[in-house]
């Protein structure tokens, strides 16, 4: 039987490609979403526009794997907002999980974050080391995976999946995330700003990230945890050698790299063999296929400024 899988938050920049990637697997797609950044959605998907609070275990009847994407997606939109951080990234998923296991979900896989690690210094962390984090955005994210591993039995089974930085191109496209912002603002300003070019950061393709979720709808019945996904680990000074030089060649000019020395509060790099060895789990792309691959979309851009490409504007434009 052609297995049916929800996307709650599902019309992100995230879940857009994903659903392509399911599709194309055959498998049966829904994604229900408030569509705070509109719909880029394959017609193919049944999208139902709806809060998340809203649903019930009666309309999560059916489905083999939910898979939660929705929330609060970063460090400026949590600051600016706490208190609907907190209710979107901790309340949110541990009360679709509850409902899901009333509804008789096979699985349930949360979108974490690596942001619960906070600063480390120059260790590889694993799923077992501390989770410092002292910012909203981390904090909620690990209240998140609290809730819904809680949940985990030998008839639910629920995956953390502890993302590194995404980047890359998407039909919902974002410009505020690390690897996208650089080639941005090579195209425009015909150079690169790298703010602290020692701090590290597990940098993930948006395709590796789809294809840790098909990794976990297809694992089997019986795993269950928390798991780091990424698809590298870089110092931002590494990233902005390697988005220049690309970039070079690309524009066929010289795009200059300047450095600063700006204090930063996250620095982290991870270990992924725990979702190799479990999920099956293999990168298979880099920065510079990121920033190929964004160059290949360039002309769908129009203004690189628009508000839609940035979530904190529009998040302050929802009154949340």
């Amino acid at each position: 039987m052609m297995k049916k899988i929800l996307l709650a938050g599902g019309a992100g920049y995230i879940g857009t490609e994903l659903c392509k990637r399911l599709l194309r697997l055959d498998y049966k797609v829904t994604v229900i979403d408030d569509l705070w950044f509109g719909n880029n959605l394959d017609p193919r998907v049944e999208l139902i526009k709806k809060d998340l609070f809203e649903v019930t275990h009666n309309e999560l009847k059916g489905y083999d794997t939910v898979i939660f994407l929705g929330g609060v997606s970063n460090d400026p939109m949590a600051e600016f907002s706490p208190s609907e951080n907190f209710v979107q990234n901790a309340a949110c998923p541990a009360y679709l999980s509850y409902e899901s296991k009333r509804a008789g979900v096979r699985r349930f896989v949360y979108a974490s974050s690596c942001s619960v690690y906070g600063y480390t210094v120059d260790e590889l962390y694993d799923e077992k080391s501390p989770t410092t984090c002292a910012y909203p955005y981390g904090i909620s994210k690990l209240q998140g995976e609290n809730g819904v591993m809680h949940l985990a039995d030998d008839n639910f089974s629920v995956i953390a999946l502890r993302q590194g930085t995404v980047c890359g191109y998407s039909d919902r496209m974002r410009f505020d995330l690390v690897v996208n912002t650089m080639f941005k603002n090579a195209m425009t300003l015909g150079e690169i700003t790298v703010n602290n070019p020692s701090i590290w950061r597990p940098i993930y393709h948006i395709q590796d990230a789809c294809t840790a979720f098909i990794r976990s709808i297809q694992a089997p019945d019986n795993i269950s945890g928390v798991f780091n996904v990424a698809s590298d680990n870089y110092t931002l000074g590494q990233i902005g050698d390697i988005v220049g030089a690309e970039m070079s060649k690309n524009l066929g000019k010289e795009v200059k790299v300047h450095i600063n020395d700006v204090q930063d509060f996250r620095n982290y790099k991870v270990s992924i063999q725990h979702a190799r060895l479990a999920l099956g789990f293999t990168p298979q792309y880099g920065i510079k296929d990121i920033i190929n691959q964004l160059f290949e979309n360039k002309d769908k851009y129009g203004n690189y400024d628009d508000d839609k490409y940035y979530n904190i504007k529009i998040f302050k434009s929802l009154g949340k």
